[in-house]
């Protein structure tokens, strides 16, 4: 049975769908419900899609923790203020989730749902007509981690010569990568372009038909929560990837949507969702493909959660019993034919069988209807059902007779059939045969073996303490705010067994012609405080943070300042419509110059637009949007995020 997740979720947080922001608390009262309890609220209403008041309730949270923070500094309340920060940064980047669904509603579509079925989340995607035998198990040579709640298979068919796939890296996140096949090894696998990594994992990656659109999910792209969906062209000139863009409500959403994949008959696009699913399940929609997506606002959250629900239509013209059938292992095309039309032989016989029992069930029971009402709806669902049968009918008797024309021609021509091969090709779990869809489970593929070129090393500048200590290959200090620890000033260069087995260390020449050597890049305070005395106990007892602000020394009260006012202050982003639906080279290095925010796409009426942010200023708003309409796109604007009060 299909458990309604984000219901359950709103009544265990107290909070009922028709008043969830019937009034606003006082402080007191917000002091005696708790932040963490106002996140789980906030949690719970961005679960249905009422984005705006929980943006409301984020900000609430973050308030009472700032005002905690101002409170006497004991040894208790340091450890709980350290707390504090870690929940004020989880706050706000739930609360930009928050605001990414507000801005992504604007863009809803409206797909034909044809059918869904629950699956087990260990192996829902043996249930997508792709390639048989092709779902290779973690660890294999392309991924050896496992482990992962959704990942436990990567997609590799036979015969390919490009191979696009997702693996952890050195940090332990997921990324993309591709290896190619030439002469006779795999070529070292590389990052797909930076604009497709996050700080968040990109998994199941699916290379459209004719190569040119990778479709992909990702946890740290601009979304509404959880894993979202997305897509990203290639430009064959270049060889780099577009921007990726969000394919938007109603494919992607606040919980994790997994998988997108067009089917090779141009059919169906299909995708995997557990946003009502139980824990250990999820759900695949099939939906009727659509080349023009028409998209449009929807401001109403009960309406735009009635859409995300995802509802399948009852059509029983859209009854198409042969997607039961994927690409098996066959010998040739013929017995390929033969074995596929037994299939579908099987699925007809598999669904009149159903439609006879769900019928026997439902004219019993109205014959024990009391009511003239029930009745007449009860009538009305046997006279619909019965409508169906003489349409499945008339498609097996043809399919049956063409089964049997095979099998003459096989005779005719001294054709033999591998009984063993037929029946487990009969035998394959078919499933959703009362639904206008049907599924059948691809076999898992065998073990595999890939000689694959060592790649060369790339420079990890992560903090690390290692055998041996490294300087830094690029002294540079990135823009934004960055710590570092400032180990010793020393009249030459260190050596590298005086670096203590500190990486990465950056070293910078005095005027007075000393050195100063640094390690780490830290973005927050308390990521350099919390290693400090890590390099202290290494015999650097002097050792001190130092700041810098877009690669310039300031003092550490000013980086924390500056730190403090980038969390709290509201938040802004650009949207940006430019002529031919892609953002110019000279804009995108534009933008980079000033940030290093995400840029998203989304689609509108058939037109591009693209986002970034969020950004911390209006300031860097507005810095940035001139060298944007310099670079040659004029319809672009600066969007401040609503805040509720």
């Amino acid at each position: 049975m299909e458990k309604h997740i984000s219901v359950l979720c709103i009544l265990a947080a107290g909070i009922s769908m028709s008043a969830a922001a019937a009034y606003v608390p006082s402080v007191d009262e917000d002091r005696a419900v708790g932040a963490e309890t106002l996140v789980r609220q906030a949690d719970s209403l961005r679960c249905i899609y009422r984005f705006r008041e929980a943006v409301s309730l984020y900000d609430r949270a973050e308030q009472l923790l700032l005002q905690r923070d101002t409170a006497v500094v004991a040894e208790d309340s340091l450890r709980e203020a350290v707390s504090d920060s870690i929940l004020l940064e989880n706050i706000a980047s739930r609360k930009v989730m928050a605001e990414n669904g507000i801005s992504m509603s604007r863009y809803v579509g409206e797909p034909v749902v044809v059918a869904r079925h629950v699956f087990s989340k260990s192996d829902f995607y043996l249930f997508y007509p792709m390639q048989d035998r092709s779902w290779r198990e973690v660890p294999n040579p392309l991924d050896s981690i496992p482990g992962h709640r959704f990942v436990n298979a990567t997609y590799i068919p036979d015969g390919s010569s490009d191979i696009y796939f997702s693996a952890v890296d050195d940090s332990g996140v997921r990324n993309i990568y591709h290896t190619h096949f030439k002469d006779s090894v795999w070529s070292a696998p590389v990052l797909l372009d930076e604009s497709l990594t996050s700080s968040g994992d990109e998994i199941f990656p699916v290379l459209s038909a004719d190569g040119n659109t990778l479709y992909f999910s990702s946890s740290g792209l601009y979304g509404a929560g959880g894993y979202d969906l997305y897509r990203t062209e290639l430009d064959r000139a270049t060889g780099t990837w577009s921007i990726p863009e969000n394919l938007g409500f109603p494919y992607s959403s606040p919980y994790d949507d997994l998988l997108f994949f067009n089917t090779p008959d141009g059919k169906y696009s299909m995708f995997a969702s557990d946003r009502d699913c139980s824990r250990d399940s999820i759900m695949v929609y099939v939906l009727e493909y659509d080349s023009m997506p028409v998209r449009r606002s929807v401001d109403d959250p009960v309406r735009l959660h009635e859409i995300a629900s995802l509802v399948p239509v009852d059509d029983p013209s859209r009854m198409d019993t042969e997607t039961a059938v994927g690409e098996g292992a066959e010998e040739n095309a013929d017995i390929g034919r033969y074995m596929s039309k037994m299939e579908e032989v099987k699925v007809l016989r598999d669904s009149i069988a159903i439609y006879g029992r769900s019928l026997e069930e439902k004219r019993s029971l109205l014959e024990e209807s009391r009511s003239a009402e029930e009745k007449e709806r009860m009538t009305s669902e046997i006279l619909r059902q019965e409508a169906r049968i003489p349409a499945l009918q008339d498609s097996l008797a043809k399919a049956s007779g063409i089964l049997q024309q095979i099998e003459m021609e096989f005779l005719y021509n001294g054709v033999v059939i591998d009984p063993d091969k037929v029946m487990a090709q009969a035998e394959r779990e078919v499933t959703g045969v009362a639904s206008n869809y049907v599924f059948a489970r691809l076999s898992p593929g065998g073990p595999l073996s890939m000689s694959i070129e060592k790649p060369e090393a790339e420079f990890d500048y992560s903090f690390m303490i290692l055998p041996e200590g490294r300087f830094a290959r690029d002294n540079t200090i990135p823009d934004g705010i960055v710590y570092q620890i400032q180990m010793c000033l020393l009249s030459a260069p260190a050596t590298v067994g005086q670096l203590k087995g500190l990486s990465p260390v950056f070293i910078e020449k005095t005027a007075a012609g000393g050195y100063i050597h640094r390690v780490g890049l830290f973005r927050s305070y308390n990521d350099v405080l919390s290693n400090l005395n890590k390099v202290k106990s290494l015999g650097f007892k002097t050792a001190f943070i130092v700041a810098f602000a877009d690669g310039r020394k300031c003092t550490v009260q000013k980086a924390r300042t500056l730190e403090s006012q980038m969390r709290n202050s509201a938040v802004y982003r650009i949207e940006m419509t430019p002529e031919g639906g892609e953002l110019p080279d000279l804009t995108l290095k534009a933008i980079r110059q000033v940030t290093d925010r995400d840029i998203a796409k989304v689609s509108e009426d058939g037109m591009s637009v693209f986002i970034v942010g969020p950004l911390a200023s209006r300031e860097e708003a507005e810095k940035l949007i001139s060298l944007i309409k310099s670079s040659g796109v004029e319809k672009a604007e600066i969007v401040k995020s609503e805040k509720q009060q």
